[in-house]
């Protein structure tokens, strides 16, 4: 692959993986984005728990292919942490990767947490909203 092209991949996978990300921490927050927020938030949760019995907990598959793409762009000793490497990337940090495990594990379980109850609260208002509307 040409170094353009993989130039290219890093910034999309970089874009793509930061929005889903947010999305993940945020979706749940809005009435019109709750239904896609509750799949991706458990998509990651099958990534992270289920895939990462054999991956590695924590495991996701779009950090493994932007890793591959790194590594061709002469990346190394990339941690971990996908979220880690963002804001030292963004921020020219090193921060603590333990801080920032324990800071994405807690905003995900939040995020699971809030997608949860509002999806089941919405979908009890729409149940309830067909029964008053049956004739």
């Amino acid at each position: 692959m040409s170094h353009n092209t993989l130039v290219f991949l890093d910034w999309g996978f970089t874009i793509f993986h930061l929005l889903l990300s947010l999305f993940n921490i945020t979706g749940w927050i809005f009435k019109k984005t709750r239904k896609i927020n509750l799949i991706t938030i458990f998509l990651t949760a099958f990534s992270w728990f289920i895939l990462g019995t054999r991956f590695g907990y924590g495991y996701c598959p779009l950090t493994d292919w932007h890793w591959k793409i790194l590594r061709q762009l002469n990346y190394n000793d990339l941690p971990n942490s996908y979220i880690k490497f963002i804001i030292d990337r963004f921020f020219g940090t090193d921060i603590n990767s333990v801080l920032v495990d324990n800071m994405v594990v807690l905003l995900f379980f939040v995020a699971f947490s809030g997608t949860i109850i509002l999806n089941i609260k919405d979908a009890g208002k729409k149940n309830e909203k067909q029964k008053t509307e049956e004739p």
